[in-house]
Protein backbone atom coordinates (compact mmCIF):
# COMPACT_ATOMS: atom_id res chain seq x y z
CA UNK A 1 0.00 0.00 0.00
CA UNK A 2 1.70 3.13 -1.05
CA UNK A 3 1.87 6.49 1.46
CA UNK A 4 -0.63 9.00 0.10
CA UNK A 5 0.84 12.52 0.58
CA UNK A 6 -0.84 16.21 0.13
CA UNK A 7 -0.04 17.99 -2.41
CA UNK A 8 2.84 20.71 -1.71
CA UNK A 9 0.33 23.65 -2.45
CA UNK A 10 -1.94 22.46 0.57
CA UNK A 11 0.80 22.06 2.72
CA UNK A 12 1.26 25.26 2.77
CA UNK A 13 -2.11 26.71 3.37
CA UNK A 14 -3.06 29.35 6.00
CA UNK A 15 -5.97 31.08 7.41
CA UNK A 16 -6.34 34.28 8.83
CA UNK A 17 -7.51 34.50 12.57
CA UNK A 18 -9.81 36.75 13.91
CA UNK A 19 -7.04 39.81 15.06
CA UNK A 20 -5.13 38.90 11.74
CA UNK A 21 -2.77 37.09 12.38
CA UNK A 22 -1.88 34.31 9.58
CA UNK A 23 -1.94 30.87 11.32
CA UNK A 24 -0.55 28.09 9.26
CA UNK A 25 -3.17 24.84 8.92
CA UNK A 26 -3.20 22.06 11.49
CA UNK A 27 -0.83 19.39 9.35
CA UNK A 28 -2.58 16.07 10.16
CA UNK A 29 -1.24 12.32 9.27
CA UNK A 30 -3.64 9.50 9.19
CA UNK A 31 -3.38 6.07 10.22
CA UNK A 32 -5.33 3.41 9.38
CA UNK A 33 -4.87 0.21 7.83
CA UNK A 34 -8.92 0.35 6.10
CA UNK A 35 -8.79 2.70 2.93
CA UNK A 36 -12.64 3.28 2.90
CA UNK A 37 -12.32 5.08 6.98
CA UNK A 38 -8.97 6.57 6.29
CA UNK A 39 -10.16 8.27 2.55
CA UNK A 40 -13.78 9.38 4.35
CA UNK A 41 -11.71 11.10 7.51
CA UNK A 42 -9.99 12.95 5.11
CA UNK A 43 -12.51 13.75 3.13
CA UNK A 44 -14.03 15.28 6.24
CA UNK A 45 -10.85 16.60 7.38
CA UNK A 46 -10.28 18.49 3.82
CA UNK A 47 -13.18 20.48 3.97
CA UNK A 48 -12.05 22.21 7.29
CA UNK A 49 -9.76 25.15 6.62
CA UNK A 50 -7.78 24.86 9.53
CA UNK A 51 -6.81 21.19 8.90
CA UNK A 52 -4.42 19.86 5.68
CA UNK A 53 -4.20 16.13 5.70
CA UNK A 54 -0.62 15.83 4.17
CA UNK A 55 -0.22 11.60 4.54
CA UNK A 56 -2.11 8.85 5.06
CA UNK A 57 -0.72 5.64 5.94
CA UNK A 58 -2.09 2.02 6.40
CA UNK A 59 0.08 0.88 8.52
CA UNK A 60 3.24 1.35 10.97
CA UNK A 61 6.28 1.49 8.24
CA UNK A 62 4.24 3.74 6.02
CA UNK A 63 3.50 6.04 8.85
CA UNK A 64 7.17 6.21 9.83
CA UNK A 65 7.52 7.18 6.08
CA UNK A 66 5.23 9.58 5.94
CA UNK A 67 6.88 11.00 9.49
CA UNK A 68 10.44 11.06 7.53
CA UNK A 69 8.72 12.82 4.07
CA UNK A 70 6.42 15.36 5.92
CA UNK A 71 5.90 17.74 8.13
CA UNK A 72 3.52 16.95 10.84
CA UNK A 73 1.50 18.15 13.87
CA UNK A 74 -1.20 15.87 14.51
CA UNK A 75 -1.47 12.06 13.89
CA UNK A 76 -4.83 10.08 13.90
CA UNK A 77 -3.71 6.48 14.54
CA UNK A 78 -6.06 3.08 14.65
CA UNK A 79 -4.14 1.08 17.17
CA UNK A 80 -5.06 -2.30 15.38
CA UNK A 81 -2.32 -2.14 12.18
CA UNK A 82 -0.83 -4.88 9.76
CA UNK A 83 2.47 -4.60 11.52
CA UNK A 84 1.67 -4.22 14.86
CA UNK A 85 0.19 -1.87 17.65
CA UNK A 86 -0.39 1.52 16.93
CA UNK A 87 -0.05 2.28 20.72
CA UNK A 88 4.37 1.43 19.94
CA UNK A 89 4.23 3.87 16.97
CA UNK A 90 2.66 6.37 19.54
CA UNK A 91 5.41 5.49 21.88
CA UNK A 92 8.45 5.99 19.01
CA UNK A 93 6.89 9.42 18.55
CA UNK A 94 7.31 10.28 21.77
CA UNK A 95 10.91 8.48 22.22
CA UNK A 96 11.70 10.71 19.57
CA UNK A 97 10.60 13.80 21.32
CA UNK A 98 8.41 14.56 18.07
CA UNK A 99 6.00 17.53 18.53
CA UNK A 100 3.63 15.55 17.02
CA UNK A 101 0.31 15.15 19.17
CA UNK A 102 -1.52 11.65 18.68
CA UNK A 103 -5.43 10.74 18.76
CA UNK A 104 -5.98 7.03 19.05
CA UNK A 105 -8.61 4.97 17.30
CA UNK A 106 -9.75 2.02 18.21
CA UNK A 107 -12.70 -0.67 16.98
CA UNK A 108 -11.86 -2.25 20.80
CA UNK A 109 -13.52 -2.50 23.99
CA UNK A 110 -10.71 -3.27 25.71
CA UNK A 111 -10.07 -0.43 28.38
CA UNK A 112 -6.80 -2.19 28.89
CA UNK A 113 -5.56 -0.95 24.57
CA UNK A 114 -6.82 2.09 25.48
CA UNK A 115 -4.96 2.57 28.61
CA UNK A 116 -1.77 1.22 26.62
CA UNK A 117 -1.94 4.24 24.24
CA UNK A 118 -2.21 6.87 26.78
CA UNK A 119 0.29 5.34 28.57
CA UNK A 120 2.49 5.38 25.58
CA UNK A 121 1.56 9.17 24.98
CA UNK A 122 -1.57 9.43 23.44
CA UNK A 123 -3.56 12.99 24.15
CA UNK A 124 -6.69 10.99 23.75
CA UNK A 125 -8.54 7.86 22.80
CA UNK A 126 -12.11 7.09 21.09
CA UNK A 127 -13.76 4.25 19.79
CA UNK A 128 -14.13 3.80 16.02
CA UNK A 129 -17.97 4.42 16.62
CA UNK A 130 -17.76 8.23 17.23
CA UNK A 131 -18.71 10.39 14.17
CA UNK A 132 -15.98 11.49 12.05
CA UNK A 133 -16.92 14.77 12.95
CA UNK A 134 -16.14 14.05 16.58
CA UNK A 135 -12.91 12.74 15.33
CA UNK A 136 -12.33 15.89 13.64
CA UNK A 137 -13.57 18.13 16.55
CA UNK A 138 -11.48 15.90 18.89
CA UNK A 139 -8.42 16.98 16.45
CA UNK A 140 -9.48 20.66 16.72
CA UNK A 141 -9.46 20.70 20.90
CA UNK A 142 -5.99 18.84 21.01
CA UNK A 143 -5.10 21.76 18.90
CA UNK A 144 -6.33 24.13 20.92
CA UNK A 145 -4.75 22.80 23.83
CA UNK A 146 -7.90 20.86 26.04
CA UNK A 147 -6.67 18.07 27.60
CA UNK A 148 -9.43 15.23 26.15
CA UNK A 149 -8.68 13.11 28.98
CA UNK A 150 -10.03 14.11 32.90
CA UNK A 151 -7.66 12.92 35.45
CA UNK A 152 -9.64 10.74 37.19
CA UNK A 153 -10.12 8.88 33.78
CA UNK A 154 -6.05 9.01 33.32
CA UNK A 155 -5.90 7.88 36.58
CA UNK A 156 -8.48 4.53 35.92
CA UNK A 157 -6.46 4.08 32.64
CA UNK A 158 -3.14 3.76 34.27
CA UNK A 159 -4.61 1.41 36.74
CA UNK A 160 -5.92 -0.88 34.23
CA UNK A 161 -2.25 -1.04 32.64
CA UNK A 162 -0.34 -1.98 36.08
CA UNK A 163 -3.04 -4.50 36.87
CA UNK A 164 -1.73 -5.89 33.42
CA UNK A 165 1.50 -5.78 34.11
CA UNK A 166 0.87 -7.64 37.53
CA UNK A 167 -0.97 -10.13 36.06
CA UNK A 168 1.56 -10.93 33.31
CA UNK A 169 4.53 -10.72 36.14
CA UNK A 170 2.02 -13.64 37.88
CA UNK A 171 1.56 -15.61 34.52
CA UNK A 172 5.81 -15.58 33.64
CA UNK A 173 6.65 -16.55 37.30
CA UNK A 174 3.59 -19.39 36.87
CA UNK A 175 5.48 -20.26 33.80
CA UNK A 176 9.26 -20.39 35.56
CA UNK A 177 8.11 -22.92 37.42
CA UNK A 178 7.06 -24.72 35.07
CA UNK A 179 9.62 -27.98 34.19
CA UNK A 180 11.14 -29.25 30.97
CA UNK A 181 8.69 -32.15 30.77
CA UNK A 182 5.57 -30.06 32.07
CA UNK A 183 6.25 -27.95 29.04
CA UNK A 184 6.30 -31.26 26.77
CA UNK A 185 2.97 -32.30 27.91
CA UNK A 186 1.52 -29.05 27.47
CA UNK A 187 2.71 -28.68 24.25
CA UNK A 188 1.29 -32.34 23.17
CA UNK A 189 -1.81 -30.75 24.46
CA UNK A 190 -1.47 -27.74 21.91
CA UNK A 191 -1.56 -30.28 19.38
CA UNK A 192 -4.45 -31.95 19.95
CA UNK A 193 -3.54 -35.25 21.80
CA UNK A 194 -5.82 -36.61 24.90
CA UNK A 195 -3.75 -38.19 27.75
CA UNK A 196 -3.15 -41.38 26.60
CA UNK A 197 -1.80 -40.09 23.39
CA UNK A 198 0.55 -38.10 25.33
CA UNK A 199 1.68 -40.69 27.57
CA UNK A 200 2.61 -42.29 24.67
CA UNK A 201 4.23 -39.63 22.26
CA UNK A 202 6.53 -38.93 25.31
CA UNK A 203 6.93 -42.18 26.81
CA UNK A 204 5.49 -42.52 30.12
CA UNK A 205 2.46 -44.35 32.26
CA UNK A 206 -1.28 -42.82 31.46
CA UNK A 207 -0.49 -42.04 35.40
CA UNK A 208 2.54 -40.16 35.00
CA UNK A 209 0.94 -37.86 32.59
CA UNK A 210 -2.09 -37.05 34.88
CA UNK A 211 0.11 -36.37 37.77
CA UNK A 212 2.70 -33.91 35.31
CA UNK A 213 -0.97 -32.24 33.85
CA UNK A 214 -2.56 -31.68 38.03
CA UNK A 215 0.94 -30.23 38.66
CA UNK A 216 0.58 -27.90 35.84
CA UNK A 217 -2.91 -27.05 36.48
CA UNK A 218 -1.54 -25.83 40.43
CA UNK A 219 1.46 -23.73 38.90
CA UNK A 220 -0.66 -21.99 36.64
CA UNK A 221 -3.72 -21.43 39.05
CA UNK A 222 -6.44 -22.65 36.67
CA UNK A 223 -8.58 -25.29 36.75
CA UNK A 224 -8.66 -26.96 33.50
CA UNK A 225 -6.93 -28.54 30.20
CA UNK A 226 -8.49 -26.43 28.48
CA UNK A 227 -7.84 -23.27 30.68
CA UNK A 228 -4.09 -24.90 30.82
CA UNK A 229 -4.19 -24.61 26.95
CA UNK A 230 -5.67 -21.23 26.52
CA UNK A 231 -2.70 -19.96 29.27
CA UNK A 232 0.09 -21.57 27.41
CA UNK A 233 -0.98 -20.39 24.00
CA UNK A 234 -1.63 -16.67 25.45
CA UNK A 235 1.94 -16.42 26.98
CA UNK A 236 3.54 -18.36 24.25
CA UNK A 237 4.59 -21.62 26.13
CA UNK A 238 3.17 -23.62 23.05
CA UNK A 239 3.07 -23.32 19.38
CA UNK A 240 -0.12 -24.06 17.44
CA UNK A 241 0.46 -25.11 14.27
Amino acid sequence: MAIITGRKLDRERYMITEDGVENRTMRILLVEDHASFRQALALVFGREDEFTVVAQAGSIAEAREAIAAESVDAAVVDLALPDGSGADFIREIADGKMNISTLVLSASLDPAQFAEAVEAGASGVLHKSAGLHDIVDAVRRMRAGEVLLSPNQVIEMLRVVSRKRQEEQEARRSIDRLTRREREVLQALAEGLDSKQIAAKLHITFETERTHMVNILNKLGVHSRLQALVFAVRYGVVEIG
